[in-house]
């Protein structure tokens, strides 16, 4: 098996709010198909993909009733501590919940989080050790 992430599906409580909170906030590139019910943005490497939280669960056979910390949280790299601090900024104009503002962490590098309307982790991160990700 290839190891390689092609998509990253989040289910979501309303696609029109968070459809707006990712194209319009965060800036990502919408990819338009004559699908409706799902939004597709084209990132590094991978896509990104907002679906119905309770079509998601039905589609997956799982209850749709999961709440708190999900364990998982996606992650940004990005090229500096000020652009952590951009980033993190940015989320938040667009209706984002600051988690944790950037700052020195325990690896050596300097990061924060973010929360998207519907509870998503996002790290914001800079690795002055290491380019991590797709070469962008």
């Amino acid at each position: 098996m290839k190891s390689v992430i092609s998509m990253v599906t989040l289910g979501v409580k309303d696609l029109q709010i968070s459809t707006t909170f990712y194209q319009q906030g965060l800036g990502l590139v919408r990819r338009e198909f004559e699908s409706e019910g799902v939004a597709f943005f084209q990132l590094a490497g991978a896509w990104l993909s907002l679906f119905p939280r309770d079509e998601l669960a039905k589609d997956a056979g799982v209850a749709a009733d999961g709440s708190g910390f999900r364990a998982v949280s996606l992650a940004q790299n990005v090229a500096s501590e000020q652009e952590v601090d951009e980033v993190l900024a940015l989320a938040v104009k667009a209706g984002g919940t600051l988690i944790k503002p950037g700052q020195k962490v325990f690896w050596g590098g300097y990061s924060g989080y973010f929360s998207d309307p519907d509870g998503h982790l996002w790290e914001i991160a800079f690795n002055p050790f290491m380019q991590v990700g797709p070469q962008v």
